[in-house]
């Protein structure tokens, strides 16, 4: 079980932990932290709620271990997707597109009509996921990836406001 909630400032530790695994640029702790003061940003965070030898107590009450997130940025009716991420142990078990529906949710009502994101071309796990969520190819970005460096897809969708 888990529960998502939005970002706080106990998650950035461990989000920072996940980036340094998952990603060969990573968001360091700071980048993270800035992102709680930007008031364009919005991230959630997945929070394993069933494990709780794995709670910790913090000045925000009980927290679980994080097992994913997302982030984004939004500029006026389109958001941008910035990570995407699942700890190693928590894939395959639907939690990205958990996690990606559950940020629609919150930015449609708020006026998001599209949101887009880049992922290595390579990447096909991803590439499956965000098609099968209604994303499709809108562009390339040569060369936008580094270590190794790789091409992007930009991919896009449309969503509707409640």
């Amino acid at each position: 079980m888990y529960k998502i909630t939005p970002l706080k400032h106990h998650h950035i530790p461990e989000i920072a932990a996940l980036e340094a695994a998952a990603f060969s640029a990573p968001w360091d702790e700071a980048a993270l932290g800035g992102e709680l003061e930007n008031p364009l940003a919005l991230w959630l965070v997945a929070e394993d709620e069933g494990n709780a030898a794995a709670q910790t107590k913090t000045g925000e009450g009980e927290t679980g271990t994080v097992l994913g997130y997302v982030g984004s940025q939004t500029c006026f009716e389109e958001a941008d997707i910035l990570n995407v991420c699942t700890a190693p142990a928590a894939r395959r078990r639907g939690l990205a597109q958990a996690l990606m529906l559950e940020l629609e949710a919150q930015l449609a009502p708020k006026g998001v009509e599209r949101i887009t994101l880049e992922v290595r071309a390579s990447n096909d796990a991803a590439i499956a996921l965000y098609e099968g969520l209604g994303y499709t190819q809108v562009g390339l970005r040569k060369g936008y990836y580094e270590k190794p460096r790789e091409d992007a897809l930009i991919l896009q969708k449309r969503i509707v406001s409640p």
